[in-house]
């Protein structure tokens, strides 16, 4: 691939990034900070996630024994109650506004507070994706709710409130921007291909190898060729599935060792536990058939050139357009050098 500034299109939304290789080589006189340790206790008596424990709102946690799910006290969205604002929006309209409803869940990936998915064992992982499962199931049987957003927020600087690992599933009312991007470009390969864009993107990188991580019978994790975050990831699976409550439990079970094996790599990458926003995008709900969807799982980890150094979206990228110095080759090639197993 060149080495010379050059754009790549991004197939899932249809928006371009712009890379630039040659600003790798410059000198960094930015920003150095001291690594802290980071050591937890497998239970912390002040946790609000902890199993047993009282959380922020008053309400008590149950004496969880694997994952476990309860509904945000602080949600960011709530059933669908009049509140005087317009239930639509006025068509040619500058200010437009519209109702928007759902509900929040909090997944506790394990009753242990010092665990993160790189350092739990496949089969907890599993449990955790039989999880994800179910609330997927249970939400969608809501006529009302036509999206729901399976995410993580990993480490401080990725604005994650409280250490304990978790995630958090957001049910909503509307489809989101992000996915609507999505949506419209895998439709519009369907209707043209009649196959979904994202089993021929990945039958391309199959083939080309460069940007491959891991694979397993089930499933594949790589560098996209469009990868806006320095060491961004996605995860695909081999077959045609629209949502994660298709998975038979042998996926399951590999899609839990493929995450296993891409966070102990971020990790191993600067020794540190690596901080990342995570999140499956899979086909909205109660909207009819959606067979241009493909379930896949992007992974966007901030940190740049240490474990202090982050890539922050700032200048151009704020004003223009997404950039990018390390190519996607460049570091699929440093991720694949790494243990698939946490080394500390």
């Amino acid at each position: 691939m060149s080495s010379s500034p050059h754009r790549r299109r991004n197939a899932l939304t249809g928006e371009w990034v712009l890379v630039s290789p040659q600003r790798s080589k410059r000198p960094w006189q930015g920003q150095q900070e001291q690594v802290q340790a980071e050591q937890r206790p497998a239970y912390d008596a002040g946790c609000y996630l902890c199993p047993g424990n009282t959380r922020a709102g008053g309400q008590q946690n149950a004496a969880y024994k694997g994952p476990w799910a309860f509904t945000n006290d602080f949600a960011a969205l709530e059933p669908l109650q009049t509140s005087g604002m317009a239930d639509r929006p006025v068509p040619g309209a500058l200010l437009q506004a519209e109702e928007a409803g759902g509900t929040c869940r909090v997944i506790c990936f394990s009753p242990r507070h010092d665990l993160t998915l790189p350092q739990m064992e496949v089969p907890a992982i599993a449990a955790v994706v039989d999880l994800w499962a179910e609330e997927f199931s249970q939400l969608s049987a809501d006529p009302g709710i036509h999206y729901i957003q399976i995410f993580e927020n990993k480490g401080e600087v990725m604005g994650c409130s409280n250490p304990h690992p978790h995630g958090q599933i957001w049910a909503s009312t509307f489809v989101p921007p992000e996915i609507e991007k999505e949506d419209r470009q895998q439709r519009l390969h369907h209707d043209a291909h009649g196959r979904t864009l994202l089993e021929d993107y990945l039958a391309a990188e199959m083939a080309d190898g460069v940007r491959l991580l891991d694979t397993n019978e089930h499933f594949v994790s790589l560098v996209p060729f469009w990868a806006t975050w320095p060491f961004e990831a996605l995860v695909l699976p081999k077959r045609h599935v629209q949502t994660v409550v298709e998975f038979t439990q042998a996926e399951r079970e590999a899609l839990a060792a493929i995450l296993k094996a891409l966070t102990s790599r971020y990790d191993n990458l600067f020794g540190v536990s690596f901080p990342y926003s995570a999140g499956m995008h899979q086909a909205p709900v109660n909207l009819g058939t959606q067979p241009h969807w493909q379930w896949h799982m992007h992974f966007y980890p901030p940190l740049l050139r240490s474990a202090t150094v982050k890539k922050f979206m700032v200048g151009y990228e704020m004003l223009a357009g997404p950039q990018r110095d390390l190519t996607p080759e460049q570091a699929a090639e440093r991720l694949r050098a790494l243990p698939a197993v946490r080394s500390f």
